[in-house]
């Protein structure tokens, strides 16, 4: 252990570990046997509808609430049944930021910045010194003298991540932190995130309803639904193949469906086979199309779908007409499929003319 009380970084792996963690209100699993790691440098998003368990969580990781059952462990360090005294170290290692950004109003940017400086005993010149440099990292050097009320929306949740970095934490805990933002400002500040993420090399674990934003950013994706991990992986291959309801619902919007006109004509039997193709990393750079034509002796047609990319690994979802109804072709063209791609499914027939 350090002089501060904070573990050495070489002693762990994982900043974040969860282990069966059970946290209940009046007899009701808010957490129900969560188990969960986020490996040092990672950024994973943390997905779930309103009362999924996500706020909960939080407060479980940085000590504000104790789980009734399970481990907390941050930074190699066992949080669970720890004293507030304790506590303390471990909080510094541990940056937040809000959706409404909980700025103090009174105090001005530079102030906001250096306020845990402050309490964590800095000198006045150290302070000075660090709150330039993150006000200088975030691109709010000419705003150090401003006041929370001077800032707009966006302004302001860089003020926010300055004074999560202040003292420099492994861990930075994102609460629905662009939900109050518009597209382009939360556009800037995940472009912010993500430049923090790699000149610093900090772990982020977001905390979002938005999988837009989870796509934008995000190395992995954890799906929270009724206090459980319904679903978990990369981003690209949970986008181009979710596998539970929650997720799909979740991804609605994002993943390509069929127009309802074009819905409306498919049928049990007619002219030609209509396949959904679902895609993921290696699979997607293969030529899968040319290998369908092998089959059926005809290019099938793109009626709707593409490709997508997540962190440099693609993903996609087809919608092909096959050109053939021949159910022996059919069954060879989902053969041949079914080894690379992440989902192959006959949906059923369509007329020459859709």
């Amino acid at each position: 252990m350090t002089e501060t009380g904070e573990a050495p970084v070489a002693d762990f792996h994982d900043v974040v570990e969860l282990h069966d963690v059970v946290r209940r209100f009046s007899g009701r699993p808010a957490l129900d046997g969560i188990s969960l790691s986020v490996a040092r440098g990672e950024i994973v998003g943390l997905i779930g509808r309103s009362g999924a368990g996500k706020s909960t969580l939080i407060r479980c990781l940085n000590g504000l609430d104790r789980p009734e059952a399970g481990r907390v462990v941050i930074a190699g360090t066992d949080i669970t049944r720890m004293d507030e005294t304790a506590l303390q170290p471990i909080r510094r290692r541990i940056g937040m930021i809000f959706q409404h950004f909980n700025l103090m109003s009174a105090k001005t940017v530079a102030e906001n910045v250096a306020l845990p400086l402050k309490i964590a005993g800095q000198t006045k010149a150290a302070r000075q010194k660090r709150v330039m440099e993150l006000l200088d990292l975030v691109g709010l050097a000419d705003r150090a003298g401003h006041y929370p009320a001077q800032l707009s929306g966006g302004q302001k949740q860089r003020v926010g991540i300055a004074r999560a970095l202040a003292p420099e934490p492994l861990l930075l805990l994102s609460d629905e932190a662009t939900s109050a933002l518009d597209p382009e400002t939360t556009q800037a500040i995940l472009t912010l995130l993500q430049d923090v993420n790699r000149q610093l090399g900090l772990t982020i674990l977001m905390i979002t309803h938005e999988m837009e934003v989870v796509r934008q950013i995000a190395h992995r994706v954890l799906v929270l639904d009724g206090g459980r991990i319904v679903e978990e992986g990369p981003v690209a291959r949970v986008l181009a193949s979710p596998q539970t309801e929650t997720t799909r619902s979740l991804l609605r919007g994002l993943s390509p469906v069929l127009p309802l006109d074009v819905a409306a004509r498919i049928a049990p039997t007619g002219n030609q086979a209509l396949i959904r193709l679902d895609v993921y990393g290696p699979a997607a750079r293969k030529p899968l199309l040319a290998e369908i034509e092998t089959v059926t002796g005809q290019p099938p047609r793109l009626v709707h779908g593409g490709l997508n990319d997540v962190q440099g690994e693609p993903y996609g979802r087809l919608f092909l007409a096959l050109g053939t109804a021949d159910a022996d072709r059919i069954t060879a063209v989902i053969d041949r499929l079914s080894p690379e791609a992440t989902a192959v499914e006959l949906l059923g027939y369509v007329p020459h003319d859709l």
